[in-house]
């Protein structure tokens, strides 16, 4: 193996990973590491919302390796200088540059390890000790979160970490460094909108299509934060309130669904607005990222609805279990979101929990984030679920 261009392992990757989906983010770094830091911004120079036939028959955002590479390398000054479908059994060989995409399902770095095939890259390039891998993916999976790294693997490892076909693609910084590219918004109309919405509003799996609405919704809404990041850098239009509230609402719409895709599979009811919230995202997206002016709506919360000591301790007690912290701050903290671990996957657990020991089921339409990051949200939820201010039930005893 060639150390000549051996990878520093203690540099630290100071690309914003939490941009990119796991295709994306490595050639960012690439681009970071030869033309500077900030080049990784030029992916989101593209807004696009061109929906095509997915494979489980629901339509898709999802573009494949293939067609991301093509649009990427130009962007970030990649030029390739090789690829090939490696053979089962021939892991890739490390070389400066080297990027692969391989099933997550066998890489021991990422959550998805043993538990769910799907593709995913990483460098692959020289070490003294054999190879490195450098990952910047950076997500939270319901198996744990992904952090970016850099991993030493010897021959043994690497063969166990691929063992089966991989893509391996080559780069090397093109020159001249790419300068910062004209925005391009690419965003269908009204009619594919409600093609798009209707086709996950009315497909007869629930399941099947809450389970794919995660992952779109996902994407729609790092596309949306990534593109305005770009707008924000060098040479943008610098902050803008409106946008930024937009992509909030993408990313809450992407929890929600989350949250009702746990639900919809334990078959309880799904949130009826979903598709609404969807197809209004959607349709907002050519108001805030067009020529037209953007105002923020904050829905807010029913000042109405009193949450009893009681409950209010029941929950704090059940979130501070959830998150391994101590109730006390749980009733300190101004967001759940400001304690450690807390997460959209640890969200659905909290709310198991609550329901299981209360004996209610809440509403599917209340099970938002703007309900679900606070104490009093949570306890708002639980009183609207029994219409009456519910007394908590006895400590359980011994287990969850």
């Amino acid at each position: 193996m060639n150390a000549d261009h051996a990878v520093d392992t203690d540099r630290p990757i100071a690309t914003d990973c939490r941009l990119f989906d796991c295709v994306q983010v490595n050639l960012a770094i690439l681009a970071d590491r030869w033309h500077g830091e900030g080049t990784h911004l030029n992916l989101g120079s593209v807004l696009r919302f061109r929906p095509t036939p997915g494979p489980t028959g629901l339509p898709t955002v999802e573009r494949s390796v293939t067609e991301q590479l093509s649009d990427m390398a130009p962007l970030l000054g990649l030029a390739e200088i090789g690829q090939e479908r490696t053979r089962t059994g021939e892991p890739p060989e490390p070389a400066p540059g080297r990027y692969i995409v391989s099933d997550a399902y066998h890489l021991p770095w990422v959550p998805y390890a043993g538990q769910r095939h799907m593709e995913h890259s990483f460098l692959l390039e020289p070490h003294p000790d054999g190879a490195v891998v450098v990952d910047g993916y950076h997500n939270e999976t319901p198996w744990g979160s992904a952090r970016p790294l850099t991993r030493t693997l010897d021959r043994t490892e690497l063969a166990s970490a691929v063992p089966e076909a991989a893509t391996v693609v080559t780069f090397a910084p093109a020159r001249p460094a790419p300068g910062t590219p004209t925005p391009v918004v690419d965003l269908a109309d009204d009619a594919a909108v409600d093609a798009y919405v209707s086709a996950y509003a009315e497909h007869p799996d629930r399941v099947a299509a809450f389970d794919r609405l995660t992952l779109e919704t996902w994407l729609l809404a790092r596309s949306r934060r990534l593109h305005a990041a770009f707008l924000c850098g060098p040479g943008g239009p610098g902050d803008d309130p409106a946008r930024d509230a937009h992509v909030a609402a993408w990313e809450a719409l992407a929890e929600s669904v989350y949250v009702g895709y746990r639900r919809v599979a334990r078959g309880r009811a799904e949130p009826a607005e979903t598709f609404v919230r969807l197809a209004a995202q959607l349709r907002r997206d050519r108001e805030v990222f067009g020529s037209a002016a953007a105002h923020h709506v904050t829905d807010g919360e029913s000042a109405a609805v009193v949450v009893p000591a009681a409950l209010r301790r029941r929950v704090a007690d059940t979130v501070a279990a959830a998150l391994a912290v101590d109730a006390a701050d749980v009733l300190g903290a101004r967001s759940l979101a400001e304690l450690p671990g807390f997460t959209s996957f640890r969200v659905v657990d909290i709310i198991e929990r609550l329901e299981r020991d209360l004996s209610v089921e809440c509403a599917a339409d209340d099970l938002v984030p703007e309900n679900l990051h606070h104490l009093d949200g949570i306890g708002r939820v639980l009183v609207r679920a029994t219409h009456t201010a519910p007394h908590p039930a006895p400590a359980r005893t011994g287990g969850n």
